[in-house]
């Protein structure tokens, strides 16, 4: 400062340089508090609309307009939209709607006649007084339902010696042997532990509700009782064929995984209100003898799906989550719909329609779209029909994945960090590998929607029971959650199985073979 006492030229050039680095540190500062908000606002337009809209991918319309909120706008890449490879191939015929109408009742159930006619008097003809003639029938049909409660008594003959009772020579007294039962000691015949199973495991039925149910019926069967014969079948009988069946999977050539969580009330060292898994594997949609199964773990760690298949050299199909990639010996491949996800979640969490994400979504309708019709496509002669799909997908799919892979390396730079953009773009460069190996062989699925299907089911039956009281019971709702999902994939009836195996079960020892009891050697 000079003598005057004004500043000086370094002194001001000293506290310009000082506002201005305030000036840095508070834009910087803003511009993280404005990518917070977008984060934020995200993640409420996602809450919202899986509160209170379609769950449907399809659906990808905003529900709520929040065009009034000011945030900062994702816009990166809205000019670098690009267009898609040229495939050469028609367009996918618009699928046909549901014909309407009600549908006729099943040929195999039984027909009762229910007859109606004419008194005697209203048969004269109303014009000329003559006897009518019957000249045929007009049929209709209803479906009657009726519950049927009956209970069976074993009767067992009892055999004395009367020549020994005279003489006074104490013999003991015979009895006709009865049938091995299902659960020794219990009121429940294999039908009725068949009935209460798929209430629960296939229609979803909590036990209380089941409980009622039967008491409605004029049976009092507690929910204690209920648990019993759910945890004893699976115990005695049903584990024996999850076993068989768990052999048989490692032994297939291509495996879907997974895992959803289950919560468990009463598991040692854990809270109730933590978090347990229900791991689930598949085989491919193309196997001969389909199988799920479901298998209950206490954790998420890389150790249980190494348990259950062990060293296993086949293909593995899961999403990103790496338990599943440390078993080194298999062939990985990826889900597309896992990270065709993503770009729907991007999508429905922004302020407005359109942008990279809807790009990104065209892309992926293009792939599916070449997929279906590989399925559809018939081999050349002298091909296999999985040679026949690598070929179309060689030929039509590649050149799309290449563009898209262009396409997002081109825009990773510019999308917001942390938001649903950057989590769906920087998924699928990291999967890029997996993600795209199913172009080399025409055996490999293009996602693991096959398996999801399935674990879809017991999600929708978590939403009624909630959880699981115990440990045991939630090792069998593995089991018998495993050999429903089994009956489905092969198309067979989970009730008439289930009475027939836990008929069949207690008259075979533990090391008898039960190839005829598996739900794929089932008659239809």
């Amino acid at each position: 400062m000079n003598r005057t006492g004004t500043p000086d030229v370094a002194e001001l050039m000293a506290l310009l340089a000082a506002k201005a680095a305030e000036i840095a540190a508070l834009q910087a500062e803003n511009q993280k508090l404005n990518e917070r908000v977008f984060t934020l606002e995200e993640e409420l337009a996602l809450a919202r609309l899986h509160r209170f809209a379609p769950r449907s991918e399809k659906h990808t319309d905003r529900v709520f307009n929040e065009a009034e909120q000011a945030a900062l706008e994702d816009d990166a890449g809205d000019a670098d939209t690009v267009e898609l490879p040229e495939t050469g191939l028609p367009d996918s015929e618009a699928r046909q709607g549901k014909k309407r109408g009600r549908k006729p009742l099943p040929a195999n159930l039984p027909r009762e006649r229910v007859e109606y006619d004419l008194p005697d008097d209203q048969k004269m003809c109303p014009c000329c007084s003559y006897r009518m003639h019957r000249m045929g029938e007009l049929v209709t049909e209803q479906l009657h339902i009726e519950v049927k409660v009956k209970v069976l008594q074993n009767v067992r003959a009892k055999y004395a010696c009367r020549n020994c009772d005279r003489t006074g020579i104490k013999t003991p007294i015979v009895i006709a042997p009865i049938h091995a039962q299902p659960l020794p000691g219990s009121i429940a015949t294999a039908s009725t532990l068949a009935f209460a199973l798929v209430h629960k495991y296939v229609d979803g039925t909590p036990l209380y509700r089941l409980a009622k149910a039967f008491e409605r019926a004029g049976v009092p069967v507690s929910r204690g009782a209920l648990g019993h014969w759910v945890i004893g079948s699976s115990e005695k009988h049903l584990s024996r064929i999850y076993d068989v069946l768990k052999l048989r999977l490692r032994s297939q050539p291509l495996i879907h995984g997974d895992e959803t969580t289950v919560q468990v009330l009463k598991e040692k060292d854990k809270a109730p209100t933590s978090t347990s898994y229900m791991w689930a594997y598949r085989s491919s949609q193309d196997c001969a003898q389909p199988i799920v199964l479901l298998d209950y773990q206490p954790g998420r760690g890389q150790i249980y799906p190494q348990a259950f298949l062990g060293d296993y050299r086949g293909i593995l199909v899961s999403d990103g989550y790496t338990a599943w990639r440390t078993l080194k010996g298999a062939t990985h491949i990826g889900c597309m719909a896992h990270s065709r996800r993503r770009f729907v979640e991007a999508l429905r969490a922004r302020k407005k329609g359109g942008g990279p994400p809807e790009q990104a979504l065209k892309f992926y309708e293009q792939l599916y779209r070449i997929e279906k019709q590989a399925r559809d496509e018939n081999p050349d002669d002298g091909e296999t029909q999985a040679d026949c799909i690598r070929r179309f997908r060689q030929q039509h799919s590649v050149p799309v994945l290449q563009a898209l892979k262009q396409w997002l390396d081109k825009i990773a730079p510019k999308v917001l960090p942390q938001s649903k953009l950057e989590d769906a773009v920087s998924y699928t460069r990291n999967q890029w590998e997996y993600l795209t190996r199913y172009t080399e062989d025409g055996t490999m699925p293009i996602d693991n929607n096959l398996l999801e299907r399935d674990i879809r089911i017991f999600a929708t039956g978590r939403k009624s029971w909630l959880f699981s009281d115990t440990v045991d019971g939630a090792r069998a709702s593995a089991v018998i959650y495993s050999l429903m999902l089994t009956c489905r994939a092969c198309g067979v009836e989970p009730f008439e199985w289930l009475k027939h195996v836990l008929t069949e079960l207690p008259q075979r020892s533990n090391d008898a073979d039960m190839e005829d009891l598996l739900p794929f050697k089932f008659k239809k």
